[in-house]
């Protein structure tokens, strides 16, 4: 999936970007109150963004 899709999808359902790590976004969902970390690579293994999007949304 590609990095800004998964981005996308998260500002609509409400994530915040937190802070820039060095390799690493540090995303928010004030309404389920969970964190996760997205990679900054321009592709994301699909595993990791259906446990990123499971986690946040």
């Amino acid at each position: 999936m590609k990095r800004k899709d998964l981005l996308k999808i998260l500002s609509k359902n409400g994530c915040i970007l937190l802070r820039n790590g060095a390799k690493h976004d540090i995303y928010h969902n004030p309404n389920k109150g969970t964190t996760q970390p997205i990679p900054r690579h321009n592709e994301i293994n699909e595993m990791l963004a259906k446990k990123i999007l499971k986690d946040l949304t």
